[in-house]
């Protein structure tokens, strides 16, 4: 077992990542857990290959000069006064929120490289066999993410921007820490959850029928991945102690905090706004003056957004409790979002994508049933 884990489930042992004489352990071979097998089969359904134009076709066109790929009103920032009374052209506003969806589509990018990473390196220290398929399952997965948003960004923009300073150095943290509580928590919880507030945003936002072709496919994927933190949760949590407990719930509160910072400050995208004239420190004044104006009480709100998504996922964990609800709770209503249930805005859209993939895959057998549940 790994220095500092907190394992309540055998599926989740593991060993250090240069143990592989552990993994020859004869008896070993004969305990696999079955508690994996559905998401683990599933796969077959859900698959897609982004080099293959029948699934996804990246030369397909966008008048990316002079269409915005989000309203305006999505994009508060250039509501800002400083904003606004620089960025008045409107091939110039339009220009600014493309760059911005850039910068997004690279933060997306650069999550799956990380996504890659750490379900690689699960393969290296999970005991389990059906753990570690599971594990080897998601890192090809994760492998035709990267592929496809590279692909998309090529085909819109000619290459990505840098990773922010935020995120860069949650997914160093996340995937070099050697406890699996945190690995799970971190990715297959947090930033697994950002991304399906992003993908179902994306895909009832975006103008580019080609990016809402992308977000579905990959959300067909990411369901299920999101579905593996889910299991760990139902087995591990349950069983914490009070100790415990508050471990995986600071380690938890500390990775939202992040991915916060990451896509809610000016000064994470310095890149983006230097292009436009703009200084971020101005632009991070005006936003400070604007939440002067607020009602303190005003809290996210909408089935698609992202940070909402990712609070849902901690809290239908059971990682959030009395003792870190405060913080959660200055950006969302917890009643409400308790009041929802267990379902997440992503799975209808996920489902809808396998159904898809199924004409695709299994156009000559009978219509198979789609879920994405976890036992």
């Amino acid at each position: 077992m790994a220095d500092g884990n907190i394992t309540k489930h055998v599926m989740y042992g593991a060993v250090a990542p240069d143990d592989f004489e552990s993994m020859l352990d004869l008896d070993r071979y004969n305990a696999r857990s079955t508690a994996f097998d559905k998401i683990i089969s599933a796969t077959h359904d859900h698959f897609w290959d982004p080099l293959d134009k029948k699934y996804i076709d990246f030369d397909e066109p966008f008048d990316i000069e002079n269409v915005a790929m989000i309203p305006e009103e999505l994009s508060p920032v250039l509501k800002l006064p400083y904003v606004a009374q620089t960025l008045t052209d409107p091939k110039q506003r339009i220009a600014f929120i493309n760059h911005m969806q850039l910068w997004n589509f690279s933060s997306i990018l650069h999550g799956e490289q990380g996504a890659l990473n750490l379900s690689a390196s699960l393969c290296h220290v999970l005991l389990d066999q059906g753990a570690q398929e599971y594990a080897a399952n998601q890192t090809r997965e994760e492998a035709r993410h990267v592929t496809a948003f590279a692909k998309y960004i090529k085909a819109r923009w000619g290459r990505p921007v840098e990773c922010g300073a935020a995120l860069k150095a949650l997914l160093v943290e996340i995937i070099e820490a050697p406890e699996v509580y945190k690995k799970i928590i971190g990715m297959q919880m947090l930033v697994e959850g950002l991304a399906m507030g992003a993908f179902a945003n994306g895909y009832k936002h975006n103008r580019d029928p080609l990016a809402k072709k992308l977000f579905q496919l990959v959300m067909t994927d990411e369901a299920f991945h999101h579905k593996f933190g889910k299991i760990w949760a139902d087995r591990t949590v349950p069983e914490m102690s009070q100790a415990e407990r508050d471990i995986m719930e600071d380690w938890a509160a500390h990775c939202a905090q992040s991915l916060l910072f990451n896509q809610g400050s000016p000064t994470q995208q310095q890149a983006i706004y230097s292009r436009f004239g703009l200084d971020p420190e101005r632009v991070v004044a005006d936003i400070m003056e604007r939440r002067k104006s607020r009602d303190p009480n005003r809290k996210m709100r909408g089935e698609t957004n992202i940070f909402r998504v990712l609070i849902k996922t901690l809290l239908n964990a059971g990682l959030i409790t009395t003792r870190t609800r405060g913080f959660y709770a200055a950006y969302v209503d917890m009643d409400e979002l308790a009041a929802e249930g267990e379902r997440m805005v992503g799975d209808d859209i996920a489902e809808d994508g396998i159904r898809y993939l199924q004409e695709i895959n299994f156009k000559d057998r009978s219509s198979r049933q789609v879920s994405i549940a976890a036992e």
